[in-house]
């Protein structure tokens, strides 16, 4: 604690001292956050070096995610001062208090730290040395941090940089606890305009009938007011062509075509000279031409779930599938049984399910949907576990017969979606289903 404190004591001292004569524009940042508890704890309970043995410091499963916002500024060529707002949802563990909540609420952060550079903005990668204060709020608890950490700072442009950061927060108060912070995003700086002061000129006074400033002598329009680059002559429309040579005068052109802009002959909004189809009408993402269609179906790609097979509309773009397929499949599905309460397949339900596989494996560009159902006997929650695990017992089994798993999706809908009356025994025996939906996207 002492050492944090004195460091951030020297980064203060140091940036006194190069923060004279010294003004850098103002910046904004946005991170992604990961706050990491336990490797903190492990760290301390077993040191540094038995915890990057043991291979867990980098598992992002351990840690929680959250967004900052960062204001910077620069207050000398190698020390930068930046404020972070940062709030992150995880269960907190607060040193000698037990909650007996299993939410997670919303951590609150808010830290001002200093920022050693060890080169100056103009090289393209910067590592720095941190060091603040800052304070939290979690479950209406407050506390207090001294957060000391490294970081890297790349250039991407003038005003543009991508911030790399990782924190050891120590705990002030005793609300507080021990945790690694790391960050990642993007910053940006405003710098300000200087205009340059405008001299005063006096200007002698000549003859200027129209008053344009160029002396009679020199211009060639005396009786029309003009600018001095076209010698006096004017330019309605700014392009640079005087306006007795200007086939467009009253529409900014170029001199290629006689002061008239480029043509757009298909009228797409993309001139021909940049336009790779100029007389059909298109879209910029494809310079100038239309959205193509690769399989010739009529759908265009970026709307075609198959883009290298032709298809129909209704079909998203993809082939219909065969009717027969269809009810083959419907077939079987009414034929998958289950015991009583129980998700495990019943022998009778293998051959329906080997007549799916063998469809599938015909035709290797199908998917499959499986909807596990339930009546409406017994608990909500339960109904809804169960028509979860028979819908997962038909994929399992599809699986063992040799169907990829990325083809397959299970759905369990519990009672929700009930196909005949809850109130009756053959009602429910119908509402107690499984359905199976081919796709080919």
């Amino acid at each position: 604690m002492k050492k944090s404190i004195l460091l951030l004591v020297s980064l203060v001292c140091i940036t006194t001292a190069f923060s004279q004569n010294y003004t850098k524009p103002n910046g904004f940042a946005i991170h992604f956050i990961l706050n990491d508890f336990p490797t903190a704890k492990e760290i301390r309970n077993n040191g540094i070096g038995e915890t990057i043995n043991q291979k867990m410091w980098y598992k992002t499963r351990r840690m929680n995610a959250g967004i900052g916002v960062s204001y910077i500024k620069g207050l000398s060529e190698h020390v930068d001062f930046a404020g972070t707002l940062a709030g992150s949802f995880l269960k907190y563990p607060i040193p000698d208090r037990v909650s007996n909540s299993a939410d997670q609420k919303l951590l609150l952060e808010g830290v001002v730290t200093l920022n050693l550079k060890l080169l100056p903005d103009n090289f393209f990668a910067v590592p720095y040395f941190t060091a603040g204060i800052g304070a939290s709020q979690y479950d209406g608890f407050y506390s207090a941090i001294l957060p000391i950490g490294v970081g890297l700072q790349f250039k991407l442009g003038p005003d543009v940089f991508f911030l790399l950061n990782s924190q050891y927060r120590i705990p002030v108060t005793s609300s507080a606890e021990y945790h690694l912070y790391h960050s990642f995003g993007m910053a940006k700086t405003f710098p300000k305009k200087v205009e340059a002061p405008v001299a005063e000129v006096v200007v002698p006074v000549v003859l200027d009938k129209d008053g344009d400033g160029v002396l009679d002598a020199d211009d060639r329009c005396p009786d029309v007011p003009g600018i001095a680059a076209l010698q006096g002559c004017p330019d309605k429309d700014g392009d640079g062509i005087a306006d007795a040579e200007d086939k467009c005068p009253d529409e900014a052109g170029i001199a290629k075509y006689q002061g008239c802009p480029i043509p757009d002959t298909d009228g797409d909004g993309i001139n021909d000279e940049e336009d790779k189809c100029p007389s059909v009408k298109g879209v910029a993402r494809y310079q100038g031409c239309p959205v193509p269609d690769t399989d010739g179906d009529g759908i265009n790609d970026e709307e075609d779930k198959c883009p290298s097979r032709p298809g129909v509309a209704e079909n998203a773009g993809c082939p219909v599938i065969a009717k027969e397929v269809i009810e083959k499949i419907n077939f079987a599905a009414k034929n998958v049984f289950f015991n009583s309460g129980s998700f495990k397949l019943m022998p009778k339900s293998y051959k329906s399910l080997n007549n799916v596989v063998a469809i599938l494996k015909a035709d290797e560009s199908l998917f499959l949907d499986i909807d596990g159902h339930t009546d409406a006997s017994g608990a909500d929650d339960k109904n809804q576990v169960l028509s979860e695990n028979r819908a997962k017992a038909v994929k399992d089994y599809l699986i063992s017969k040799g169907i990829a798993e990325s083809r397959l999706t299970f759905t369990g809908y519990g009672e929700a979606k009930p196909v005949a009356d809850n109130a009756t025994a053959a009602g429910r025996a119908k509402n107690r289903r499984t359905e199976m939906t081919a796709r080919n996207y």
